[in-house]
């Protein structure tokens, strides 16, 4: 059965367009869903407008332009975290952008901000050698994945003699030989007026907003030289090519990149519906084909389409004993078949269904929707191409396929890389040489709130608005299942949010790994449907639904169209009751999950992560198992059958749905759906031992050969969520890690040392007590200048205590950073979800700012003192061999 496509609302409706005398386009949205905003800033200039032999200094600039401005010498991302907006940036090859989100009273002060930041930008040597120190460690963190140098090298052989083939961000070396003088120059070149484009969407009205941009962006002059830029040239692609990459590693991988042209060639509608064809679902080409028969443990596909060219890319990860070679002659096959044979019409209706859905889910936040009309201004000068790209998908024939397919893959174009895991390399590997020194003193002064607060824009003196009171239902089934209904009619789509009772905490009552294969196994078959029926029946109507064991339990995520909820419902019905897990499905999921572990353990972040956390709880703790290769290949399709029939029950069950759709239809629906729904055997239970503390800071280095970058983790048992201090420890998280660029942590660390180009704290507080942790990417040589560091700086803060106004402020940024949160309905569903899930009513969505507002400054430095104490942390280094004494 072919079903219908949906109409959709144009994106670019509503959209007002203005171009000011300086040259500036300004695109407003008026999307009065939510009290926030989206403010974006896109400058038309990208890797691709570099100099020969100044690749990556549009990246290097991105970094500068948070230093400060001459009007404002202060971190912008402290005055950023004053307003609490959600703010970031990216750099590409076309373009570089600037983002937040923030409370819609807050708009005037970022458009102030941003303003001062395009014509004011305070560049000066120490801030260059500082933030070159920054990227650096960001780029080496790249290297330590096989996939991005495997890349890295296939795209210099596909474009070879143009910037698209040169890495966005540059090379280390590159990066270290930047001259203020040259940073200078780019900026001033093109960050002006007429080389951007800022877009607002959100709770505005579109005369005011325009007014307050020509208030601020409107008073900076268009330059009186004009503005030159490389000419757009198509890359010429180089010749087909074979390369073998042979590193340490832990699975074979694949890759093929063949050249496209840019976004606005009449192809790349087809491109797109290939692109799903081959990767979109389980009952994708490439799933069926390599996946499905054991050939691979992923498989992926990929369309790049930039301004004036761009690539399209299929990759896949071996699986176990299997060769790249039949990978290759697999995907050869498929690519083969489709040049040659029509497509079924049911297949392209398919693909046509999955497209629009997956564009309408992406772009239901006003951030996304912000940044696709910035996006296509940019690229294509027209904010509503994403609508005729739709209409254009919609009319894309089966010829059409074949045509593409015969046109941009054949052998001549290829150019394929393999990634061959080398034996382990044991001993310690150089390490980049130490570009700047340290200051003499380990810790400097955290920046005063007062003075962040003279630097920022005056308020609007508007009132600030509240977290919406929408009204949750919640009900019970007699079997206690528990339920959540949020009705919101901003978009025509459904969230759900789920959680079972069944995550990998209960691994410990059974072997490593078996919660972590229920989850992956529950969409594998059922009484009804087999596994190829199960997707065919979601993907067929652009649904989304997947399962993930976490320590807490399994996460159940589904996204439809509203129309479609009765569908989402009834699969999600039949799996958590009917799943029958086939011998031959568990098996392959066995094998995907031995690569995944083998991923995890060439993964630094993922494999410190473990480490620590089974450093810090004891063997007998639910806290502490992991799945082993040994432990995995133990497990059995009957372990993972009577897990299911005892973890799956209902009353260890809660679903959340928001979106637009009738409570009274939906809950008459879920009764017939999961009311007959009954445990089959005695609830599993478990016990959660107090863990110790060690008697001096503990160190472990986790080598893992071929690594540049070190990623280390300090960490101690925390709190639940119901603790009492809750609120207290969260507040004051944020002070001393919640935000890279505004924190204390962040502050000394990152931006006064530069040591680091990341490093955030966090805790992890559900139903059961997590642990407290601050990770941190590095060069193996700065990791002990950066530990050490860190340590002082925790030493610091209890003895000093946190201060008032520092409270004050993280009080004001969590607050309104919650309210722009909740403007997400997949952020309010799960919000929602966590609240239910520790027993907490909806009405503590509302409750959030009053409960925050509360916590005095003694209750955050007596929680400070009781959870963390930096003589008695486990600190976890994983990557390049790293000496550390405590």
């Amino acid at each position: 059965m072919i079903f219908p496509l949906n109409p959709l609302e144009a994106l670019g409706g509503g959209v007002t367009k203005t171009v000011l005398d300086n040259g500036l386009t300004v695109l407003i949205k008026e999307i009065a869903t939510a009290p926030v905003v989206s403010l974006q800033v896109w400058y038309r200039v990208g890797s691709r407008h570099e100099p020969k032999g100044e690749n990556g200094i549009a990246h290097q600039l991105e970094h500068l332009m948070f230093k400060g401005t001459k009007s404002r010498p202060i971190q912008f991302g402290r005055l950023f975290y004053a307003l609490g907006s959600s703010s970031n940036a990216f750099t590409s090859y076309d373009m570089t952008a600037y983002h937040h989100t923030v409370r819609a009273d807050q708009l005037e002060a970022l458009l102030v901000l941003e303003a001062d930041r395009l014509q004011n930008l305070l560049m000066n040597a120490a801030a260059l050698e500082s933030e070159k120190r920054v990227v650096i460690s960001e780029l080496q963190g790249y290297e330590n994945s096989p996939e991005y140098r495997l890349n890295r090298a296939l795209m210099a052989a596909l474009y070879p003699h143009h910037p698209y083939g040169l890495p966005v961000g540059g090379t280390a070396t590159e990066v270290e030989q930047f001259t203020l003088p040259a940073v200078k120059a780019f900026y001033q070149r093109y960050y002006r007026p007429d080389n951007a484009v800022l877009v607002i969407a959100g709770d505005v009205r579109a005369p005011r907003a325009l007014e307050l941009v020509k208030k601020t962006f409107g008073q900076i002059p268009r330059p009186t030289a004009p503005l030159k830029s490389p000419p757009l040239l198509p890359p010429v692609a180089g010749q087909s090519q074979r390369i073998r990459l042979t590193e340490p590693g832990s699975a074979p991988l694949w890759q093929l990149l063949v050249p496209i042209p840019g976004i606005t060639h009449p192809d790349q509608a087809a491109l797109d519906v290939l692109d799903m064809l081959l990767s979109g679902g389980r009952s994708s080409y490439l799933y069926q084909e390599l996946v499905e028969t054991g050939q691979a443990s992923s498989a992926y596909s990929y369309g790049a389409a930039l301004q004036v060219g761009g690539w399209f890319e299929v990759g896949a990860i071996a699986a176990p004993q299997q060769s790249l070679e039949t990978i290759e002659q697999t995907v050869g096959k498929i690519l083969e078949r489709l040049a040659q044979q029509p497509l079924t019409p049911a297949e392209l209706q398919r693909a046509k269904q999955q497209l629009k859905a997956n564009f309408v889910l992406r772009n239901r936040d006003i951030d996304a929707q912000a940044s696709q009309l910035a996006n296509d201004e940019t690229l294509t000068g027209d904010y509503r191409f994403s609508d005729r790209h739709l209409a254009a998908v919609e009319q894309v024939t089966a010829a059409d396929v074949q045509r593409v397919v015969q046109t941009y893959f054949g052998r001549d174009r290829w150019i394929v890389g393999e990634f061959i895991p080398s034996e382990v390399v044991e001993g310690e590997l150089p390490g980049r040489p130490t570009a700047q020194t340290t200051a003499p003193h380990l810790v400097g002064e955290p920046v005063d709130p007062q003075t962040i607060a003279a630097y920022l824009p005056q308020a609007s003196g508007q009132t600030a608005p509240e977290v919406k009171n929408n009204a949750v239902e919640t009900f019970t089934l007699k079997n206690g299942l528990r339920v959540l209904l949020l009705v919101d009619r901003s978009t025509p789509t459904v969230t759900l949010a789920g959680r079972i009772e069944a995550g990998t905490a209960y691994d410990l009552l059974t072997r490593p790994g078996v919660a972590h294969l229920t989850a992956a196994n529950l969409l594998n078959g059922t009484g009804r449907k087999t596994a190829l029926a199960l997707a065919q029946t979601l993907e067929d109507r652009g649904i989304s639904l997947e399962f993930t064991a976490f320590r807490d339990g399994v996460d159940i995520e589904g996204y439809a169209l509203a129309s479609e909820l009765p569908t989402l419902l009834e699969i999600l019905g039949e799996v958590l009751q009917e799943a029958t897990f086939p011998e031959s499905e568990f098996k392959l999921s066995q094998q995907r999950h031995l690569t995944a572990l083998s991923l995890e353990a060439d993964d630094p972040v993922r494999w410190g992560r473990r480490v620590l956390q089974e450093t810090l709880y004891p063997a007998h703790h639910p806290l502490h198992p992991f799945a082993t290769p040994e432990s995995v290949q133990a497990i059995r399709r009957q372990d993972v059958v009577d897990f299911y029939r005892a973890a799956y029950t209902p009353e260890h069950t809660i679903l959340t749905l928001v979106g637009d759709f009738d409570p009274a239809a939906v809950r008459s629906r879920l009764k017939d759906i999961f009311g007959a729904w009954q445990p089959q055997g005695d609830p599993l239970s478990l016990t959660f031992p107090a863990p110790s503390l060690p008697p001096r800071p503990l160190f472990k280095n986790a080598v893992i050969p071929g690594k540049s970058q070190a990623i280390t983790y300090l960490g101690t048992p925390g709190i639940d969520r119901r603790d009492p201090r809750f609120y207290a420890a969260m507040l004051m998280n944020h002070i001393l890690g919640g935000d890279t660029l505004a924190s204390r942590l962040g502050t000394e660390i990152r931006d006064r040392q530069g040591l680091t180009y990341g490093i955030h704290s966090f805790f992890t507080a559900g139903r059961q007590a997590g642990p407290f942790i601050i990770q941190l990417q590095t060069a193996p040589e700065d990791t002990p200048k950066a530990i050490q560091a860190t340590l002082e700086l925790l030493r610091e803060a209890r003895r000093q205590g946190l201060t008032a106004t520092e409270l004050e402020a993280a009080k004001r940024s969590l607050s309104n950073t919650y309210l722009v949160e909740l403007a997400n309905v997949d952020v309010l569903a799960r919000t929602l979800l966590s609240n239910a899930s520790v027993d907490l009513p909806p009405e503590e969505l509302q409750k959030f700012g009053d409960r925050l507002q509360a916590v005095t400054l003694e209750e955050v430095n007596q929680t400070l003192q009781e959870l963390i104490d930096p003589d008695h942390l486990v600190i976890v280094t994983a990557g390049p061999a790293v000496s550390f004494n405590p």
